[in-house]
């Protein structure tokens, strides 16, 4: 049995699957809308998925803002031993990149949706309207230079995560099928050591 120290704490593993699940959202209806909006048989529902992206993606950013204060206050499980110097790397490096997507792509779709021509509101999950950020008033050129460049950011971005997300995923079955450590189980309290 391990050690409940040895695991993540409640709040870490509900914020990991419920962030991780909205990610995943996030980029399968990102790369559906992106084709999506400019179809005539398919536009009204992309506007609607719109909505409802931005939301998430809100939703998101307060979410990594909480995961990340959680992991600043609470300690963390160490590492298993025996792992190679460019392994454990490569783990810190993976975690700080989530870091970085998780908050900072969610803030340059806050941006594109301030920037954009068409100035249309977004009602967080239909309960009230978030803000655009105060670039609404730059003259139009600026602003559609600013969705653009960093709609081109929110693309790599999005693009990036999934490749992280490939390397993370893989990652951690090499550590429950190959290592047969317990790095996978403690995200899935459900799971146990590999044998």
């Amino acid at each position: 049995m391990q050690d409940v120290q040895e695991r993540y704490t409640s709040v870490a593993i509900a914020l990991h699957w419920l962030i991780a699940a909205s990610i995943i959202l996030q980029l399968a209806s990102g790369l559906w809308m992106a084709d999506a909006i400019n179809e005539p048989a398919t536009q009204a529902l992309a506007f609607e998925v719109y909505q409802w992206h931005k939301s998430l993606g809100l939703t998101v950013l307060i979410l990594s803002l909480l995961r990340l204060l959680w992991r600043l206050t609470h300690r963390v499980p160490g590492l298993p031993d025996g792992m190679k110097p460019w392994e454990i790397m490569a783990a810190k490096a993976t975690h700080v990149l989530f870091y970085v997507i998780m908050i900072v792509m969610p803030l340059t779709g806050w941006v594109i949706v301030s920037a954009s021509a068409f100035g249309l509101p977004t009602l967080y999950w239909g309960l009230f309207t978030w803000p655009h950020l105060p670039i609404t008033g730059l003259a139009s050129e600026t602003k559609a230079v600013i969705e653009n460049i960093f709609g081109e950011v929110h693309a790599l971005l999005g693009y990036g995560t999934i490749g992280l997300l490939a390397l993370h995923v893989g990652a951690a079955l090499k550590h429950h099928f190959i290592a047969r450590d317990a790095v996978l189980a403690r995200m899935l309290p459900f799971l146990k050591r590999a044998a």
